[in-house]
């Protein structure tokens, strides 16, 4: 199934937005509570989850740039402010990278892979959907995180009323 750029450009835009939901709600809440560890998650703190979603949307980007993966750490992300800067640069990046390929370039697998490329070869529609369905993953995950802490998030799906 082909995938537009325009398409790529909107969920994109929607899981930004989404994203931007969740940090609105804990823009007020204690600092402290970004690296406040829950128990059984994967990524412990609510800083380690945020930098993991911009790092693996920055680093596959950079993958299809032919570029090394850049991380973002989470130690840099002290503040939601900290977040929403990172966030946009992230984004900025992305959006870059989908104004300079066309839309045969978008739905063909990629010529060439740098080393740290993992799984199978892909297009680049379809690696730009793996972030954005790896950040809406994540985005629930910080959501139940916020809720175990005691402060559940508003509704932060796509379709918010």
């Amino acid at each position: 199934m082909p995938f537009t750029k325009s398409g790529l450009r909107e969920l994109h835009a929607s899981m930004h937005d989404c994203l931007d939901a969740v940090l609105t709600h804990a823009a007020p809440l204690p600092p402290q509570l970004l690296t406040t560890g829950v128990a059984g998650f994967g990524r412990p703190t609510l800083q380690d989850q945020l930098a993991h979603v911009l790092t693996t949307e920055l680093a596959w980007v950079r993958c299809l740039r032919l570029l090394p993966i850049e991380q973002v750490e989470p130690a840099k992300l002290a503040t939601i402010e900290d977040v929403r800067r990172t966030q946009k640069r992230v984004a900025a990046a992305t959006l870059a990278y989908l104004e300079g390929i066309d839309e045969g370039q978008l739905n063909n697998l990629l010529g060439t892979y740098t080393e740290e490329w993992l799984g199978p070869p892909r297009s680049p529609a379809f690696t730009i959907l793996h972030v954005i369905t790896h950040a809406f993953h994540h985005k629930g995950q910080i959501v139940a995180m916020l809720r175990l802490l005691g402060h559940p998030a508003p509704d932060t799906d796509m379709q918010r009323g």
